[in-house]
């Protein structure tokens, strides 16, 4: 039997623990062998050793969260106790989980889950990486934090960032101002990530001598990109052409990234992703890796995560629809003959 006694220090117990003792309840429901009860600023974890240690570091996880973050959400908590949450635990169990990068104001930018923290360590084992997930994973963010790292190292002398201009509902032409405003839009996603992790004044300079350059993908067309850190962002609205006119644009010394979200795909109806295809043709080739994020890599508004799951169930329950009235059709035509 084992006890141990934990004090809350420098959090505030109602965010730590949250109304009602919400946040401590799913501390309590993820280790159901023990006993954790709280009294003031003490939290007191009884029984088996193994447990009690568990949630120990959870509770620790949750306090350092805090902490760094200045918020600790309910689903949050859900997911530092099903290990799907990656932070710096260097002051509790001597695993360092290193920024990519430094942004604004010193703010550290980390790989906040498994899925990304693979993104990183195969961007740093490979010049091209396949980064495949729905929206809210942090694939542009996690992809532009890398970027933004290799350049203040000194390992690339530029960043180019890219996106295909399709029209999500809306048709380009009729939008108003010159070419850049109409674009401008499409790559705001790419220009926000740089804006949380470039001080103003060296991102413009940046921009205007051309280190760090947003384009669509069209202008990529013809070019050799060299010693640089590229990335492609919404690749499942890129054709099978542009993919390949886009990965064989790479120099000897360029890195790539290339992300997209396969269920969101804006091309029209006779038109099939160029994703599909590029990742079916170089899947296997040394120096190119493939992660695949899901769901559970949401680092968005907890609903964001639900909503997901709800559409890849209903994508799913529509797929067994088409192939049951593909084989009814194809067993109609047997029995006909």
């Amino acid at each position: 039997m084992s006890e141990i006694i934990l004090t809350i220090q420098d959090v505030n117990p109602l965010d730590l623990l949250g109304e009602k003792d919400s946040k401590l309840k799913l501390l309590k429901e993820a280790y159901p062998e023990i006993t954790i009860t709280s009294r003031g600023n003490n939290i007191k974890i009884t029984g088996e050793k193994k447990f009690t240690q568990q949630a120990k570091t959870s509770f620790e996880r949750m306090v350092k969260t805090l902490k760094d973050e200045k918020e600790l959400s309910n689903e949050k908590v859900k997911s530092i106790l099903k290990g799907n949450y990656v932070i710096d635990l260097e002051e509790v169990n001597g695993i360092s989980e290193k920024a990519i990068v430094h942004g604004r104001n010193g703010k550290a930018i980390k790989a906040r889950t498994r899925n990304q923290k693979k993104m990183v360590e195969q961007s740093e084992a490979n010049d091209i990486l396949f980064a495949i997930g729905p929206a809210g994973t942090g694939k542009t963010y996690t992809a532009v934090a890398l970027a933004v790292r290799a350049l203040k190292n000194r390992l690339v002398k530029k960043i180019i960032l890219t996106r295909p201009a399709v029209e999500a509902g809306e048709n380009l032409g009729f939008l108003p101002g010159d070419l850049k405003d109409k674009i401008d839009p499409y790559l705001r996603p790419l220009y926000d990530a740089l804006d949380d992790m470039l001080p103003g004044d060296k991102l413009e300079h940046f921009m205007s001598n051309r280190t760090i350059e947003i384009a669509p993908l069209a202008f990529m067309r013809g070019r050799t990109l060299n010693n640089a850190f590229i990335i492609l962002d919404e690749a499942q609205n890129a054709t099978g052409t542009q993919l390949k006119m886009f990965l064989t644009r790479l120099g000897p010394t360029a890195k790539c990234i290339i992300t997209g979200d396969l269920s969101q795909i804006d091309l029209p109806r006779n038109q099939k992703s160029g994703l599909y295809l590029a990742l079916d043709i170089v899947s296997g080739i040394e120096g190119v890796s493939h992660v695949k994020l899901t769901a559970e890599d949401v680092v968005r508004h907890r609903l964001v995560k639900a909503i997901i799951k709800r559409y890849d169930e209903y994508a799913e329950v529509q797929r067994l629809e088409r192939e049951a009235r593909a084989f009814d059709k194809n067993k109609t035509k047997k029995d006909d003959v």
